[in-house]
């Protein structure tokens, strides 16, 4: 009996899956969809196909949590080549400059450490962004370079872990926000040392409250598909948003709330201290997981932002 044929379309949460090398981040979304039987299936974070690592796959109702993850930070471990340049900022680009100056390591060490903070950068042509309704790669293929604004980033940490002074090969640890391009941080690493830079590899180590660590190859998967384990890999969408405190419901609340009723807040337990834009994790009298709701302290209401049941 094929145990895949019976998968529920039922199916809801989240799989965070080791993206391989060569696979485009919607090549592994339309692999997962023929492996789980079921067409509800989304990504965040895409990674370009020469990276591997963290992506989480969202499926079911866990789609509508998509596109409002917390901005919480990324981590990459980058291999890079200094004294070469391309036109796409990675290995797998034209090469358009070279450079025989040779940085020492310490030299590397210290010009990478200036990219933490807050800082500008320009996005790379060979990117998604889109400038007037056209993809910047679309134009990059075309030949046509553009005119973009420096957009804010912010890097945790950007850590040397090894440089190779003959190569000029070596490897970074960058955590940084929603946004950031790493090849774009070699490029710049290049210019800091009076040389070019490209990136040669990416792995993705952390996003969306995932480590490599919790990462299923795509063999796996389908592995736990035939086998019928799939209840026991997929990770619940409130792991998503951890970032956010929570607000419990009483049994009466709950089936307000579900009714679409407006709560009041003064009848709500929670924190009120909130960073985060006034956003909670939202919990039923039985511990379900209900929403991302927000709270409007002005009208004294708590306001569904979107709901998971």
């Amino acid at each position: 009996m094929d145990i895949t044929a019976n998968i529920s379309a039922e199916l809801c949460g989240v799989i965070p899956i080791d993206k391989p090398k060569g696979f485009t981040s919607f090549d592994v979304v339309a692999k997962c969809r023929g492996i789980l039987k079921t067409r509800k299936i989304g990504h965040s974070g895409t990674l370009d196909p020469m990276a591997t690592g963290v992506l989480p796959v969202f499926i079911g109702k866990a789609t509508r949590a998509c596109d409002m993850l917390p901005d919480d930070k990324k981590a990459y471990t980058a291999g890079f080549r200094l004294g070469l340049k391309t036109d796409t900022q990675d290995i797998t680009g034209k090469v358009i400059a070279e450079s025989g100056k040779n940085p020492t390591a310490k030299e590397v060490e210290a010009a990478l450490s200036e990219f933490e903070g807050e800082t500008l950068q320009l996005p790379p042509m060979y990117s998604a962004v889109s400038v007037g309704g056209k993809r910047l790669y679309e134009l990059a293929r075309q030949g046509i370079e553009i005119e973009r604004k420096p957009r804010p980033i912010f890097c945790f940490e950007a850590k040397l872990l090894s440089y190779d002074e003959q190569t000029r090969e070596g490897r970074a640890y960058i955590a940084c926000s929603k946004g950031t391009y790493i090849r774009t941080i070699i490029n710049d690493l290049g210019e800091k040392l009076e040389t070019f830079g490209c990136m040669s590899s990416l792995v993705r180590n952390f996003s969306g409250g995932f480590e490599l660590s919790d990462c299923l190859s795509l063999e796996q998967l389908e592995q736990a598909a035939g086998s019928g384990c799939l209840p026991q890999i997929i990770r619940p969408v409130d792991r998503c948003f951890l970032a956010y405190p929570e607000i419990h419901l009483t049994q009466e609340q709950t089936r307000m709330y579900k009714n679409g009723v407006k709560l009041d807040l003064n009848r709500i337990k929670y924190t009120d201290s909130n960073t985060y834009n006034n956003l909670y994790r939202l919990y039923g009298a039985d511990g379900e997981f209900l929403a991302v709701a927000r709270t409007d302290r002005q009208k004294q209401e708590l306001r569904a932002g979107k709901n998971f049941f």
